[in-house]
């Protein structure tokens, strides 16, 4: 590994460290290196603070004149939350400017390195850019096409099934898998069930942190939790209405309770209009979208193309033709409507196994 590629790696572990706290905005990390030594390094910890830049560039203080810098996130050049990152660079001094990935927001879109660039600095793009992607993939996403990435939770026996019959599924995987869980829940924008789950389990699905592995345990974002309940069965007492954060999606006009949102998307079948959601959901800033739903729901959004990650928890253990099935998907009935996965990480998780998988959609499903 060359020298560069050393100093952006260490960004991409820095920018790591905002993994569940910097939503929405995206995890960026920077360090400031001069004389071939770090001199100043940071990471954006939330959104209204510091950026990844200005965090580096403090810790540098004077002696970032003349250094390199090595952001995983083109610096913005506009006035947000606070001020354009570009022109803290430059009024530091710094030399040269290594940027993993152009960002995606079209507000920016490469705007940042045009400013640093007419103001002299020598600029490299690209390094280590899929590395930055994959740290970012909603708010890449969301403002590439306006749609959350939708990642789809899915714990099962090894013989598919999610639930006994009656409903009964507490619990499938062991305790690992459901710390793993959590985590995926903690980077998530907003969760997404449907009725059927609610009426079934009544989870909370809430963060809960046990161990080391959140930042801060006494200040957890939690994340929007979404229901789709098209004709709004809703318990006015169902645990997931405890708390804030709660959106209702329906396809009626009637209310539950005045206090809880609810955005109504029918479509012609008088079902939620998911897609339709997806779009509400990222012009709430919704960047990751965490899909905690029975075979109905899972179904749907398959059948409609929108899920883009499907990551598996598997227990070895049999639950029977009688149990529940993971997805509802009828009408599939040759070998060139299946749903190939490719899959990208497999590893064992206490006595389980997790899976994660990209469907890959083809004309004829």
């Amino acid at each position: 590994m060359s020298e560069h590629e050393q100093y952006m790696a260490h960004a991409l572990q820095l920018a790591k460290r905002g993994l569940y706290t910097t939503d929405p905005n995206p995890r960026v990390g920077c360090v400031i290196v001069k004389n071939g030594r770090i001199i100043g390094e940071g990471w954006h910890h939330r959104a209204g603070e510091a950026h990844a830049e200005i965090n580096a560039l403090n810790a540098a203080g004077v002696a970032a004149q003349g250094a390199d810098c090595y952001v995983t996130l083109e610096p913005c050049s506009h006035f947000g939350r606070t001020p354009p990152c570009a022109e803290a660079l430059i009024r530091a001094g710094i030399k040269r400017v290594f940027v993993a990935m152009t960002d995606p927001n079209p507000i920016v879109a490469g705007t940042g390195i045009e400013r640093l660039r007419q103001a002299g600095m020598e600029v490299h793009e690209g390094l280590f850019a899929k590395q930055a992607e994959e740290l970012n993939p909603g708010f890449c996403q969301r403002m590439r096409i306006g749609r959350p990435f939708v990642r789809s939770k899915i714990a099962m026996s090894l013989d598919g099934r999610t639930a006994m019959a009656s409903g009964e599924s507490k619990w499938i995987t062991g305790p690992e898998a459901r710390l793993d869980v959590q985590k995926l829940r903690a980077r998530s924008s907003a969760i997404l069930t449907g009725i059927g789950t609610v009426l079934a389990d009544d989870p909370m699905l809430n963060v809960r942190p046990q161990g080391d592995w959140y930042p801060d345990p006494e200040h957890v974002r939690q994340p929007l939790r979404v229901v789709v309940d098209s004709d709004l069965r809703m318990p006015v007492k169902a645990k997931i209405l405890g708390g804030e954060k709660v959106l209702l999606a329906t396809a009626g006009d009637k209310v539950i309770r005045p206090d809880i949102e609810t955005v109504v998307l029918p479509t012609p079948d008088k079902q939620v209009d998911l897609a339709a959601l997806l779009t509400v959901l990222a012009k709430r800033e919704v960047n990751e979208l965490m899909v905690e739903a029975g075979a109905d729901l899972n179904g749907a959004l398959l059948r409609s193309k929108l899920i883009d990650e499907l990551v598996f928890y598997v227990a070895p253990k049999l639950m029977g033709s009688d149990a529940r099935a993971v997805f509802n998907l009828p009408g599939m009935i040759r070998m060139d409507q299946n749903i190939d996965l490719q899959v990208t990480d497999m590893r064992p998780i206490g006595q389980d196994w997790r899976i994660t998988a990209l469907p890959i959609y083809n004309e004829e499903f």
